[in-house]
């Protein structure tokens, strides 16, 4: 006897799913029986079915709810009475406006609305509640707002098409009510409508009203569904929002023109830091995704563009974890004629000001790493900020004497810095370079002091080869890290601008690559012919958006402040079969 089509061969006509044929056949049976109750229960009085009907559909599962309520706005479709799906609605003003010009005391009294006005909103219902047949009230959503529907029989221009309407809304639908602005029995501002329209209805059930949307992973993958659920992610991303505006106003009045670079170049340049490899059919070239904007910002330095910023994304290949996302938003900017010294208190006034901004005139922000029920860190970002000088903090806290600044990169620092973190307990995987090893001190006896923001300078030029040497210290180069609870927000330096030091030192990073690390430069001989042409005294600097908007919405995963961060895939046959991208295109 034959077997049945393999899963997936056959298409649900209601649902659009790929099933197998028994699992077609089955429901097609079930659709048929239900069809028929549905026949039944509309022969009967609308009234004595509408309340169990309601409690039916909080019984069902989901994908029992999706069919039925598919079912019912596919029959919408065809007998367009009315059309579920309408062209236009016309809004006269938004929620936020309507509570704000009609909630003032004393305008409308309880129980009594303004006959003379009318208005028409247009929102998300999240919640109905029903006393009788003829009154229902609603809460409609929309910009963060809410008001509630008191729709009432009484009001309505048409009684039989506002208690039919009525019968089709369910949560999660877009409505669009016109009505007066009103006040219920009990004194809550209302809009009692004359009549009601579905815009947009929501196939789904929505999570439960008290409860809630609480699963992380769902969270993220359906970052709309959380966004509709959760005032608090709307916040977050208010929040971000108003950052970004603010820096840019902030580079703005300090003369900075924004700029935008390429995407993909020939040479992953610009920062430390492993890149996304791509092609270009047409060429058939492979090209690297931008690790930085580094290296075109400052070659429009070079070209007299002496005050250039980007805000942008950037995308480095490697680990995802609470703080790191293999794409995120990076802001740089490039000042003539400025050194490391000016950009810190530039940076110091940016962050103490922006977080006044956001606080209401506090430089207090508190921040839970381990999430609300954990460990508090109070972070002041009042000016001035504590300053470490990395190789006397390391010094310092590890009772060792560092070789000299000028032998940093030798054979001989490289064994004492492989001794130095074996006896630590220091963990650095290969390739152990001397800029490796420094990194994961400083790791580990500096970053942990920095939980209000602060600086670390004083690094050794072998893990900086943009920035220009140290003035008054061989071996050392003019470079700045801003941390603040344990993390990096911020880098910046005085930019190399000798392009005879720049060649060696991208010829240095290449050997390092040779050794396997991933992350280490090549030489960009399009960069050096810029520095050939001059680049005057220059002043870079760095910052993440995304750490810095997880401190300052007290956000301890990196997720939260993205609006779709990388997920692992969720499997299915058509992803797994290596034909088919994950959900929505994520990771």
């Amino acid at each position: 006897m034959a077997s049945d089509s393999p899963a997936g061969t056959h298409k649900d006509p209601v649902t659009g799913e790929m099933i197998s044929k028994t699992e077609l056949k089955r429901r097609e049976k079930q659709r048929e029986k239900d069809a028929k109750k549905a026949e039944k229960a509309a022969a009967a009085p609308s009234q004595a079915v509408s309340k169990p009907a309601a409690a039916n559909e909080d019984d069902l599962n989901p994908n029992q709810y999706f069919e039925l309520r598919a079912r019912t706005i596919q029959k919408l479709k065809e007998t367009q009475s009315p059309n579920p799906y309408p062209h236009k609605f016309h809004v006269s003003q938004s929620i936020a406006c309507f509570v704000e010009e009609y909630s003032q005391e004393g305008l409308i009294s309880a129980g009594q609305k303004l006959d003379d006005v009318i208005v028409s909103l247009s929102g998300r219902v999240h919640n109905i509640r029903s006393s009788g047949n003829k009154l229902k009230f609603y809460d409609l959503h929309g910009e963060g707002t809410q008001v509630q529907i008191l729709a009432n029989v009484r009001d309505a221009e048409d009684s039989n098409e506002f208690i039919s309407t009525q019968a089709l809304f369910r949560r999660g639908d877009i409505v669009g009510v016109i009505g007066h602005p009103s006040r219920s029995q009990k004194g809550e501002l209302s809009i009692s409508p004359t009549s009601m329209v579905l815009l947009a209805p929501n196939l789904h059930q929505l999570p439960s009203a008290h409860f809630g949307l609480k699963d992380q992973e769902t969270r993220y993958r359906k970052r709309y569904l959380d966004l509709i659920m959760s005032p608090g992610t709307r916040n977050i991303f208010l929040t971000r929002a108003r950052v970004i505006n603010y820096l840019r106003r902030y580079l703005d009045n300090l003369g900075f023109l924004e700029v935008e670079t390429p995407m993909t170049s020939m040479v992953a340049g610009g920062a430390t830091a492993r890149p996304f490899v791509t092609h270009h059919n047409d060429l058939d070239l492979d090209l690297y995704l931008r690790v930085a904007p580094e290296l075109y910002l400052k070659q429009l330095t070079v070209g007299g563009l002496d005050r250039v910023y980007e805000i942008g994304r950037v995308f480095r290949n490697e680990g995802i974890d609470l703080t790191h996302n293999p794409e995120f938003t990076l802001c740089e900017f490039y000042m003539a004629y400025a050194d490391m010294y000016d950009l810190m208190e530039i940076t110091e006034d940016l962050l103490e000001s922006m977080v006044r901004y956001l606080n209401g005139g506090s430089t207090i922000v508190k921040y839970h790493p381990e999430g609300k029920d954990g460990k508090e860190l109070v972070m002041d970002f009042k000016t001035p900020w504590k300053r470490y000088d990395m190789i006397e903090t390391l010094e310092e806290k590890t009772g060792v004497k560092f070789p000299p600044g000028d032998t940093l990169h030798t054979a001989e620092t490289n064994k004492f810095l492989r001794d130095l973190c074996v006896k630590h307990n220091v963990e650095c995987s290969e390739p152990r370079t001397n800029a490796r090893l420094l990194d994961k001190l400083v790791g580990d006896f500096i970053e942990p002091l920095c939980i209000s923001p602060a600086f670390i300078t004083g690094h050794p030029q072998v893990m900086s080869p943009l920035a220009k040497n140290h003035r008054s210290r061989p071996g050392l180069c003019e470079r700045f890290e801003g941390f603040m609870c344990g993390k990096e927000f911020c880098n910046a330096y005085t930019e190399l601008n000798d392009p005879f030091e720049q060649r060696l030192r991208f010829e240095e990073q290449s050997r390092q690559k040779e050794q396997g690390d991933d992350e280490a430069q090549g030489v960009d001989e399009v960069f050096v012919d810029a520095l050939e042409h001059g680049l005057p005294p220059t002043a870079g600097w760095g910052m993440g958006i995304d750490r810095l908007i997880m401190f300052l919405t007290d956000s301890p995963n990196i997720k939260e402040v993205l609006l779709f961060p990388a997920m692992k895939p969720i499997e299915t046959v058509a992803n797994t079969s290596g034909k088919e991208p994950g959900p929505a295109g994520q990771l």
